[in-house]
């Protein structure tokens, strides 16, 4: 069994230590793409490729190199970070200069200065996927690498998701908000008319209804207008 990297646990740490209340994705995927570039030996570069449908872009990155080797691939549409995201797997050049799965990008990869590549895929969310890619300074450095990279790319993901899950849960309870302010401003309206017209709840609602249609307006603003003209007067 390999030894585990003695900077695996300070970076596991580091991403446990992300506050999704308090960051958005793009400072969470910052810190995914540095915490590797600091764990990995032998990293020049870290980037993090995002693919949703057919359109990828780099979402972060820890150096112009690594966004510059991204972005061609995005353009050629091949690449190890395209293919790892797609695929889910791990995609290993030891050597960019004997690469012949993508010789056109290895040959530009080596001019620029990464002379290896690693690219992991991450499983984000149904409608979109990833891969966390690393670039080495000389060939052969990332060969003992794919499983401690595979590692921070799992919990890196779980990262995503947890930014996502945070996302959708404060969406949601924003819109359960709106939803009961709505409900109580119009149960005040109601309040008012059943006042003023001696009516009953389902009449009073009706009435409501019936001005929202004949205005078109929403039922809310139909029911804010009224409590506010019942608090304040009517306007001159």
């Amino acid at each position: 069994m390999p030894q585990a990297h003695p900077d695996l646990a300070a970076a596991l740490i580091r991403l446990a230590r992300i506050k999704y209340d308090e960051v958005d994705l793009d400072v969470v995927l910052s810190t995914i793409a540095q915490v590797a570039k600091d764990t990995l030996p032998g990293t020049a570069e870290v980037s993090v490729t995002l693919v949703q449908g057919t359109e990828a872009h780099t979402a972060a990155y820890t150096g112009v190199l690594a966004l510059t080797l991204d972005q061609w691939q995005y353009a050629h549409g091949r690449g190890p970070c395209l293919d790892a995201a797609t695929t889910g797997t791990a995609m290993l050049a030891p050597d960019m200069s004997a690469e012949s799965r993508w010789p056109d990008w290895a040959a530009r990869a080596h001019e620029a200065g990464a002379a290896s590549s690693l690219s992991v895929g991450l499983p984000i969310q149904e409608a979109m996927v990833g891969a966390l890619n690393i670039y080495g300074a000389a060939p052969g450095v990332l060969d003992e690498q794919v499983e401690l990279a595979q590692t921070l790319a799992g919990y890196a993901a779980i990262a995503l998701a947890n930014v996502h899950l945070y996302e959708s849960t404060a969406t949601l309870a924003q819109q359960m908000q709106e939803a009961m302010q709505s409900r109580a401003v119009i149960e005040q309206a109601k309040g008012i008319i059943m006042g003023q017209r001696r009516c009953s709840a389902d009449e009073a609602f009706a009435i409501l209804a019936r001005v929202s249609q004949d205005s078109n307006r929403k039922l809310r603003d139909v029911a804010e207008s009224l409590v506010q003209r019942a608090a304040h007067g009517p306007r001159d």
